[in-house]
């Protein structure tokens, strides 16, 4: 970013008159002036930039993503602000009518010799929004789309407006920068001079050496990518996929120009394995052998059918064919005229037994093409002989194909057409579309005695019950649920549409690209361990890795979905694996848009996407593992809850509420195991391998990326922690930090350039009576002003506890207010009530499941860490015990605090 001096000078520049460039000021010192939004099919997010400092926002993943990196990494961006305040457009709508409407573009770009808006619309939506408002978008000669309106009102402050299209992306470029990013975005990764100097002379020795032939020699993945992201190596960024090249990627010396390597897409259609060679098997594909042409007839399981010049039809056996292909003597024909377009449809439409059928009729006309006289018994009468040879040559002099004329094409024969009159038709379509396809849900059979009645009425005849329902099976069951059911139910018939160009693949390109994180409650009842008192049902949090489909952590809990969830599953992958994803999926649930999720995922660089509501496609992923842990593990397990979803076959002895024996603590043990060993090892029906075997060889072959790494000591402990609102919180003298109503108090905050500032703070959303401050440079603990009553509390208890309180006072004051010293009066009080004695007995559980993931109680480090970019704090060496270390009689007492 450019800092007030550089700003100045960029506006003295560019020229920029004074009302632009405090214009300018206001924007760069904006929030955004909206929140984006998942809505019916686009995936939004947030991505952390580091040219910015900012979280960025973006509404479509395969759209404003992109622009995103392109404006992170081009050079000439200095910088780019996400959702500016709206301008005026004033326009002449379709009706004739002006209108004005207030707009907000995507982004407002500062680049080196300019600055404007720029709004990023995909080219179906440019194409639907300029026959809805042809005065706002306009398409010129040159193919660039255009809004006059706003390029009014950018011009008259001096700045642009620019339309970016979906067209413009380039996909290798992207999928390169994602693969790339972890290198490019550290400037300052070592590598041993040596090695360096080694890999870079072995590079210019062999300019075009592959990245397999440098792993041959000693080297690894993560050497040789950061040297091409420092332009210490070159590749061919646009025109190849790094990623899915692996080790035949291509590497160049930096002073060298990179040769650009053609590429060609594939459709796999009727190609098989002879696609290297570029020879297509579809019917009516032109091929050259022995410098004659030939074209394909037919391809079936043993041997493939040929026509030459001649007319002559040569059956091939399927292996043969492909030795000629690897020989090179049978080759491609890339040109082809419109006659053959016409062939090939009529070959593609055949079936396989009409194929067969000419194929046979072929045989038997072959002497009589060749101009013999057959002596032989016909199998056939010499008119139908006559009749094909007739077929045959005029598929020749029309098609140049003769073999086309001998397809029986019984699917054309016959009057298709139907039969019903034309205004019966149309009272049947009108029936359909008013009063079958609406909100009443209305039978088949009444809609059809409706239809009688109206054609008896007016004199028309009626068609049959059967041709009714056969005209309403026309309709698709999408089209039929939608109308009927509304868009929810209609989901699961909505068609699937494949990516069929190069784009961003949906489940990345290594492990740790794409995360998905999501809950479910387990099918199954657990109770207390030590009351055995029911507790309910738990809610189980999972992170799986996408590219693998490998669990990457699981989190067991009573609570319900929230940050706490999330966090501790972020907590618990970087325990396993010592780092976090790059790109977390999630849905739109509302503790995925807490401040302290967001929070961490922006310290540490993560990307944020939210999938549509009501649309769990997006997150099939993590959608179906739920689905195989309950039926693998949890239906297995006594007090399993499946005979729940028949109601009425409940009784006392059956219910699982009766039959309940797990505990949290084993249940989680258990859940880590299937998850961990079971599930991990086992061969997944979409990979072909097993998840933990994905996920080993795609780190081996697309980099480990140590950097990334993450310590899981004090310090990424307490940033997992929640915070206030504002993160920091205000020093009050002889009080301490207030958080959540509650005071905490440390000694260092006697000092008197301690007081009256704002501290970051942080709180234990399992423990209420310690908070942590960051104060000169380090974590301190802090202890509540109630601590021998609030220690051991939950910040759920302690929600419930405030509901219960309240409750009580509502008849008595409507002004009520909640202290920390009210809060441990009535916790200490025998008015508790069953919901917080339940509560308690839940957290008493939880706390199993924190013990099981922390293996032991976290120490304090003998040595103090060094502080990071990423808010990696160091922790206080001071003797500040632990929560069970801690004695009341030892606490200095500091006036009211006692």
């Amino acid at each position: 970013m450019l800092d007030g001096e550089q700003f100045v000078r960029w506006c003295q520049q560019l020229g920029l008159a004074e009302p632009t460039r405090k214009y300018i000021e206001l924007l760069r010192s904006s929030p955004p002036s909206r929140v984006v939004r998942s809505r019916t099919g686009n995936v939004s997010g947030r991505y952390p930039s580091r040219k910015m400092g900012v979280t960025i926002q973006f509404e479509s993943h395969h759209n404003e993503l992109a622009g995103i990196y392109e404006m992170e990494y081009d050079p000439d961006v200095l910088e780019y602000y996400d959702q500016p305040s709206g301008i005026k457009l004033s326009y002449q709508a379709l009706s004739g009518r002006k209108v004005g409407v207030l707009h907000t573009p995507d982004f407002f770009v500062l680049r080196r010799t300019s600055a404007g808006f720029e709004e990023w619309k995909t080219l179906d939506e440019l194409v639907r929004l300029s026959a809805k408002m042809p005065a706002r978008y306009v398409q010129e000669a040159s193919g660039q789309w255009q809004c006059p309106p706003a390029d009014e009102v950018a011009q008259s402050l001096g700045l642009y407006y620019r339309i970016r299209c979906n067209t413009e992306i380039d996909w290798v470029f992207q999928n390169n920068l994602h693969f790339l990013e972890d290198y490019l975005q550290l400037s300052d990764l070592d590598i041993e001079e040596n090695v360096r100097a080694n890999i870079t002379l072995l590079v210019e020795l062999h300019p075009g050496i592959t990245l397999g032939e440098l792993l041959e020699q000693g080297y690894n993945c993560d050497e040789v990518y950061t040297l091409i992201a420092q332009n210490h190596l070159k590749v061919d960024w646009r025109g190849v996929n790094i990623a899915q090249i692996g080790s035949q990627l291509q590497i160049f010396p930096a002073s060298q120009e990179v040769c650009q390597t053609e590429t060609t897409k594939w459709t796999g259609a009727s190609t098989l394995e002879l696609a290297p060679n570029l020879v297509d098997l579809k019917p009516g594909s032109p091929v050259v052998w022995n410098g004659k042409s030939l074209s394909i007839l037919n391809r079936g399981e043993t041997h493939t059918a040929l026509l030459n010049e001649e007319a002559k039809v040569i059956q091939l056996p399927n292996v043969a064919l492909l030795e000629l292909v690897q020989q090179g003597e049978l080759t491609g024909v890339v040109t082809q005229s419109s006659s053959s377009n016409v062939v090939n449809d009529i070959l593609a439409k055949a079936s396989v037994d009409d194929c067969a059928e000419a194929n046979r009729r072929y045989s038997i006309i072959a002497p009589y093409l060749a101009g013999e006289k057959t002596t032989d018994k016909q199998v056939v009468s010499g008119r139908t002989i006559r009749r094909w040879l007739l077929s045959w040559q005029k598929a020749q002099e029309r098609y140049g194909c003769g073999y086309v004329g001998l397809l029986p094409r019984i699917s054309s024969k016959g009057n298709r057409q139907s039969k019903l009159p034309e205004v019966t038709q149309k009272i049947v379509d009108e029936f359909i579309a008013n009063n079958y396809l609406n909100l009443k849900q209305q039978g088949k059979f009444t809609v059809y005695s409706s239809l009688v009645r109206a054609c008896e009425q007016q004199g028309i005849t009626p068609c049959s019950y059967k041709t009714f329902v056969r005209n309403i099976h026309q309709k698709s069951n999408y089209e039929q649920a939608l109308k009927r059911q509304g868009r929810r139910a209609a989901y699961k018939y909505e068609p699937f549409y494949w990516e069929l160009e190069v784009n961003t693949p949906r489940h990345g390109q290594r492990p740790f690209e794409i995360c998905h994180i999501d809950h479910t409650q387990l099918d199954i009842e657990l109770v207390s361990s030590h009351t055995s008192v029911n507790l309910g049902r738990p809610w189980a949090t999972f992170l799986t890795d996408a590219y693998s489909r490998r669990i990457l952590a699981v989190y067991l809990c009573f609570d319900p979905p929230s940050y706490r969830s999330c966090m501790m599953v972020m907590r618990e992958c970087v325990r396993r694996h010592g780092r976090l994803p790059d790109t977390i999926v999630v849905d739109g649930a509302k503790e995925f848009m807490s401040i302290y999720f967001e929070r961490l995922l922006a310290a540490y660089f993560c990307t944020k996407k939210t999938r549509p509501a009501a649309k769990p496609r997006f997150g099939s992923v993590c959608e179906r593992l739920f689905g195989t842990a309950n039926t693998m593990l949890i239906h297995n397990l006594q007090g399993n809850t499946q005979i729940n979803r028949n109601s009425r076959a409940v009784t006392k002895s059956v219910n699982p509420r009766n039959l309940a024996i797990w505990i949290l603590g084993s249940l989680y043990q258990n859940l880590c195991d299937w998850a961990y060993e079971f599930y991990d090892n086992k061969e997944h029906p979409a990979l072909g391998q097993s998840p933990r075997a994905a996920f080993s060889e795609g780190l081996l072959q697309t980099g480990f990326r140590s950097h990334k790494l993450i310590p899981y000591d004090e310090t990424f402990r307490i940033l997992t922690l929640p915070t206030t609102a504002k993160g920091t919180a205000k020093v009050i003298p002889n009080q301490g930090v207030k958080i959540n109503h509650i005071y905490y108090w440390h000694n260092s905050f006697r000092n008197p350039e301690i007081e009256k500032t704002q501290v970051p703070v942080r709180y234990d959303p399992n423990d209420v009576g310690i908070a942590y401050a960051y104060i000169k440079g380090q974590w301190v603990n802090c202890i509540s002003q109630h601590y021998s009553s609030l220690a051991g509390h939950s910040e759920r208890e302690m929600m419930a506890a405030s509901v219960q309180l309240r409750q009580q006072h509502k008849n008595h004051s409507q002004q009520f207010t909640i202290t920390a010293k009210a809060l441990a009066e009535f916790l200490a009080s025998t008015e508790a009530q069953e919901v917080i004695l339940e509560q308690r007995l839940r957290d008493v559980e939880a706390k199993e499941v924190l013990e099981i993931i922390d293996g032991v109680k976290m120490k304090r480090p003998e040595e103090q860490p060094l502080a990071s970019e990423c808010l990696s704090l160091p922790i206080s060496r001071e003797t500040s015990p632990n929560r069970d270390e801690i004695d009341s009689e030892e606490i200095e007492p500091y006036e009211e605090f006692w």
